[in-house]
Formats: structure tokens, C-alpha cells, sequence
């Protein structure tokens, strides 16, 4: 067997440090308690208004038929979607039961508007805290400022789109630096998103719209940040997708292991794959 043909040595090499670890995981079931209560809180009023008051201009909805043949439906800006079983019309204990979300995406399953109300306002504090964390930490150990991309970055943005449709992963230290696009897609969610969805909820807050009745105008009224909220969580939601859809691509298992222990173990990069 000649050099050429032998397996690439592995070494590994620490990538997160404990804060670090510690405020992902945190994340992950914050977020996750955050989305199930949320979206119990929402099959309360399952629809999406603008302004200040809810009916006056529905942008979206989801309900059930009172036709002979009961139906689910998702109504979006005046067009009409079946989406019996999924959305709008669920089994709940083998009855078709009309609510938003089904039971098994919400907590708690039942319709119970003030647990989830409990649950949400709970782990919304706990994620605004862990989040404050690794704000302060990113600050002062500079890790923040790696997010930031650089000239030479966006520079190759075209190349960087190419190699992530193509699903090429980096090899080597390459592996263990942020690329361009995940550079973009952490600032806009990390310092766009969440401080805005952040404050989509304290507007929906009638003790903050009596100490600060500025912010649910800001939004164009309360029902309006409603909507914001719920797209921004969407939008989350998606991000989440193809975060985990690029760390299963990659190398799940690695992966895992460098946000669990902070070692990660990357393989040098060829000559000729430079």
C-alpha cells in the first residue's frame, strides 16, 4: 500500500469550550418547550391578524368545516387548503376535534390555554438569560467578532454557495472555522431574529404596553407582533432543520461529540483537495 493510498491520520483538536456547550444545549430544550407551548398558546386564537385588534384584517387561519364531511383547513390571504389529519382537524382520543396544531406538537396536549401560557413564559425568561450568557461570553472571549464575516469572505460567498449544494464539507482546520454562510446565517439569527422575536413578545404584553405603549405600535399593533412572533418561530423552526440536516451530512457522530465533550476530530485535507 503506498502513502498515497493510506487512510488520512485523524486528530482531534478542542473546538467548544464549556459556556459554549453548555448554552447550546440549554438552547435546544428551551427552544423546544418554547415552540410546543407557543403553539398551544396560538390554537387558542388559530389565526394570524394585523393591527391592534384580532378579525380586523386575518392574514391567516385554521379551523374545521361544519359541512356534512367535517375538514381541516389552513385559509392563507383568501385561498383555501385541506389539511385534514395535519392542521385545523385532529383525533383527539379517536374524536375529530377541531384545533390548529395537532395535540402531539403541543404542550400540554390537551387545549389548556394557562399551562402553556405558564410553560412559555418560563423557558422564555430562561432562554433570554442563557442567551445574555453567551452574548457576554462571545463578547469577551472574542468569538463573537469570528462571526463577523470578513471581505475575503464574501468574496468567495458564490464558492461557498457551490460547495454546500454539492454538499462538500471542509476537511481539515478548514472544518473547525465558521464558512461564509454560516457566518451570515448566525449573525442574522443570533442579532436579528431572536432580539426581534424577543420583542414581538414583551409587545404582546399588556404590562408592557402600559409601561411602554411605544413598542406595540412599533409593531403596528399587538396583533401584528402576533404575527411577527409566529413567523419569526417559523423561521426558527427551519433553521433548526438545516442546522441538524448539515450536521447529520457531515458527520453526525463527530459532531455530537465536539458539542457534548468540545473535541472534534477533523481530517487533513490532501494536497491535491486544496
Amino acid at each position: 500500500m503506498t502513502a498515497q493510498t493510506l487512510p488520512p491520520s485523524r486528530r482531534l483538536v478542542f473546538r467548544h469550550p464549556l459556556v459554549v456547550r453548555a448554552t447550546h444545549w440549554i438552547n435546544v430544550v428551551a427552544l423546544t418547550i418554547l415552540l410546543m407551548s407557543g403553539l398551544q398558546i396560538f390554537n387558542a386564537h388559530p389565526a394570524l391578524d394585523l393591527g391592534d385588534r384580532s378579525f380586523d384584517h386575518t392574514i391567516l387561519s385554521m379551523g374545521a368545516t361544519s359541512d356534512e364531511q367535517t375538514r381541516g383547513y389552513v385559509e392563507a390571504f383568501g385561498r383555501r387548503f385541506d389539511t385534514t389529519g395535519v392542521l385545523g382537524l385532529s383525533n383527539v382520543q379517536g374524536e375529530p376535534t377541531a384545533r390548529g396544531f395537532p395535540a402531539w406538537v403541543t404542550l400540554p396536549a390537551v387545549q389548556d390555554l394557562a399551562t402553556g401560557r405558564r410553560w412559555h413564559f418560563l423557558f422564555a425568561w430562561i432562554f433570554v438569560v442563557n442567551g445574555l450568557v453567551y452574548l457576554l461570553y462571545g463578547i469577551m472571549s472574542g468569538k463573537l467578532a469570528r462571526l463577523i464575516p470578513t471581505g475575503a469572505d464574501l468574496a468567495h460567498i458564490g464558492s461557498a454557495i457551490r460547495e454546500h449544494l454539492l454538499l462538500r464539507f471542509p476537511k481539515g482546520e478548514e472544518a473547525t472555522r465558521y464558512n461564509v454562510l454560516q457566518k451570515l446565517t448566525y449573525l442574522v439569527v443570533v442579532l436579528g431574529l431572536l432580539p426581534l422575536q424577543i420583542l414581538a413578545g414583551l409587545a404582546m404584553s399588556p404590562g408592557m404596553d402600559a409601561w411602554a405603549n411605544w413598542l406595540p405600535e412599533a409593531f403596528g399593533g399587538r396583533q401584528s407582533a402576533r404575527t411577527v412572533h409566529f413567523v419569526i418561530a417559523m423561521l426558527l423552526v427551519l433553521f433548526v432543520f438545516v442546522h441538524v440536516g448539515m450536521v447529520v451530512l457531515s458527520g453526525p457522530l463527530n459532531n455530537l461529540r465536539g458539542m457534548i465533550t468540545g473535541w472534534f476530530a477533523i481530517t487533513p485535507a490532501r494536497a491535491e483537495e486544496r
